[in-house]
């Protein structure tokens, strides 16, 4: 498939020129040739290490300083009330006026104009256009920025099986205007140019293995269009010996204020001569030219030198992504907080609240629970299950530090959920569960359910409690054999995934009622035991919570029913909790919370003391089972110690009689020996 100058993300086999008036190109950086700075052609030549992450960070006052000035006004593009671009110079442009673009993402999309796909003939052909609001459009499926930043950082974990040690997600500044832009980049294989026209294209996917995360094809666009306006990518890929250089913009501010209708994606590729050691260009002079002086007008750099600049720390292969124009939240501030923490990003007024007493608010307000919604250092420390020692997340200069949500949990279980559908075993995943070591001081609860390593649902809240039951009970459970949404931030509905819900609900409310006492609530038992509505028929090999042995639960059965006589109701019908915090309420109870201290819950009995007395019952029939149980070992280790005993008592008598038949043959050898003489 040849390459055309300008990539036409909605017709991928149309090769109709693109006459673009070009601006006004400093001499001597454009033609057959480039030649290339003196550090970059020795590390293109040499093929030098790349640079360690935190090296490569740069002060945003250096990556401005390192701009041309041109010209330009200060305002932002997106603020420009006119189109440096000579509108009637491009093809592929409306003849309506062009769009004014909001920097508010919710609202960037609101078009009067009614535009929309169109379909166009030419040369006898009919080609579907798409028309660049659906740029817009895509991204909305991202809901949250973190999610956004979280799929751009998945291309470049899928890169660790090509050598990737690190991606790095930064600060930088628009040397144009110099407002805040967001820089990801790793040190992976790099894209050549037709795999650049693919991540920038819609629909196709270079990821064959069965563990890349990304698989649709479309992350790229949608994340960084929720993100910023506009991006600007910067790949170096070396395969059999070519090197080659390629720079591709995708301009949401472009095609608006230009009136395009369809997609289209200025790319600029060069190619490194290891004779001549220069950059040539690719796919022609004429092409070359068109593109490069949109890149130039509508790209954060004015001029090809500083564009090749931005290789310089890429190291013999990798990826530069920066996004620039980024959005404002509806306070009208950038939605990305570079300022609160300059060791981390945060979503700007999204700091979560926690209701809870004034000895606790600071633990719940802290809590990595809260933290993830606001702080990507925190939800980019739980995004992957797993993270090899030989890859780094630099965030801001600093690694980010891996945290496993397995090892915040006291009193874990392990259990084991095999889904099924019509009678076949569709998978199995062991799910890691138990009490936040906070509890029962936080209110934090939920499943975190990652798929091929990856973070899907943090915190997933199964259930919904009125009366604690699953209070601080928090899983962590690796689930593929379900299919994520391509936002990667839910799961597909389907049957399977219910059926998961369904167990998860049911796991949490069997944890609770083994467990909750031994985090000082009361334990209460049913006494008709309740069937999830949401269970269905072969939903799956369900297996209840046990206690394994090597659990610290272990042993506490027997207590906890001893605690059960002690929490049969009074006269008066009334339970304690041992200590402060929330009550734990059983079936039609009602509790009075005040500052968070414990009070009084006052049972609603309908028939009088009836329940009371029949729990009674129900718990003296559990403990005298035991007791039996108990009795019953107790004997049968009493026979077991006899049979001991009377077994050791047999092999000394068997000694005995081995000695004396050994003696007796001794006298008989001696006897044997007399008569011989």
């Amino acid at each position: 498939m040849t390459l055309t100058d300008i990539v036409d993300l909605s017709s991928d086999d149309e090769l109709g020129d693109v006459d673009v008036k070009p601006v006004k190109l400093e001499p001597g950086l454009v033609g057959r040739k480039l030649q290339q700075n003196e550090n970059n052609k020795a590390l293109l030549v040499k093929h030098q290490k790349s640079k360690t992450p935190c090296a490569i960070r740069e002060s945003e006052e250096n990556r401005s300083s390192n701009a041309l000035s041109t010209g330009h006004s200060n305002s932002s593009i997106l603020d420009q009330g006119q189109s440096p671009v000579d509108d009637t110079g491009l093809s592929y442009t409306s003849p309506l006026s062009p769009a004014p673009l909001c920097r508010q993402f919710w609202k960037a999309g609101n078009y009067n104009d009614g535009i929309g796909s169109k379909v166009t003939i030419q040369n006898g052909k009919n080609y579907l256009h798409v028309h660049p609001m659906f740029l817009h459009s895509n991204a909305t499926s991202h809901k949250w920025a973190f999610g956004a930043i979280a799929e751009l950082l998945d291309n470049a974990v899928d890169e660790i099986q090509n050598g990737a040690t690190f991606v790095i997600v930064d600060k930088t500044s628009n040397p144009r205007d110099g407002s805040p832009a967001l820089l990801i980049q790793d040190n992976g294989s790099g894209m050549d140019p037709e795999a650049m026209r693919r991540c920038m294209s819609f629909g196709f996917s270079d990821k064959k293995s069965k563990s890349a995360i990304g698989q649709y094809g479309n992350g790229f666009k949608t994340s960084t269009m929720r993100l910023g306006a506009d991006v600007i990518v910067f790949s170096r890929h070396q395969d059999k010996r070519v090197l080659t250089q390629s720079i591709g913009l995708l301009s949401y501010t472009f095609l608006a204020r230009t009136g395009h209708d369809r997609i289209v994606v200025p790319m600029v590729d060069y190619e490194f001569n290891t004779s001549t050691e220069t950059l040539e260009i690719m796919h022609g002079t004429e092409h070359f030219m068109s593109n490069l002086s949109m890149l130039l007008q509508w790209s954060p750099y004015s001029t090809e030198a500083d564009l090749l600049k931005q290789f310089n720390d890429i190291g013999a292969h990798g990826t530069k992504v920066i996004i620039y124009n980024l959005w404002f939240n509806d306070d009208g501030n950038v939605e990305l907080d570079f300022d609160t923490d300059p060791e981390d990003i945060r979503i700007s007024g999204d700091t979560k609240k926690v209701n809870a007493s004034s000895k606790w608010k600071t633990v719940n307000e802290e809590h990595i629970a809260n933290r993830f919604h606001y702080s990507l250092r925190v939800y980019l420390s739980i995004l992957y299950l797993r993270i090899p020692e030989t890859f780094q997340i630099v965030l801001r200069g600093r690694v980010v530090e891996h945290h496993n949500i397995a090892n915040d949990l006291k009193f874990p279980e392990f259990i084991l959920y095999k889904p099924q559908t019509g009678g076949s075993v569709e998978g199995q995943v062991i799910t890691t569960i138990g009490f936040l070591k906070e509890a029962p001081h936080v209110s934090f609860h939920g499943f975190n359910v990652y798929h091929k390593n990856r973070l899907i649902l943090p915190f997933w809240q199964v259930v919904s409690y009125l009366d604690s039951r699953g209070r601080g009970v928090v899983g962590v459970l690796e689930a593929n054999f379900v299919e994520p949404s391509h936002n990667k931030q839910d799961f597909e509905k389907t049957s399977l995934f219910q059926k998961l819900e369904a167990r998860l609900k049911e796991m949490t409310w069997e944890y609770w009622d083994y467990h909750c006492g031994l985090i000082g609530y009361q334990v209460k038992k049913k006494l008709i035991p309740q069937v999830s509505s949401n269970r269905t028929p072969h939903s799956g090999v369900q297996q209840p919570v046990t206690l394994g042995q090597s659990s610290p639960a272990v042993g506490s059965k027997k207590a906890a029913l001893g605690r059960f006589e002690q929490l049969i109701p009074d006269s008066q019908g009334r339970m304690k909790r041992k200590e402060n915090g929330d009550i734990p309420l059983v079936k039609n109870v009602k509790a009075k919370l005040i500052d968070g201290k414990s009070q009084n819950v006052q049972l609603v009995n309908p028939t009088g003391s009836q329940l009371k007395d029949e729990e009674a019952v129900n718990l003296m029939q559990e403990n005298k089972k035991l007791r039996a149980k108990c009795l019953e070992y107790e004997k049968r280790g009493e026979e077991l110690n006899l049979k001991v005993t009377r077994l050791r008592s047999e092999i000394k008598e068997l000694n005995d009689e081995y000695s004396r038949m050994m003696s007796e043959l001794e006298s008989l050898e001696t006897v044997k020996e007399e008569s011989g003489v």
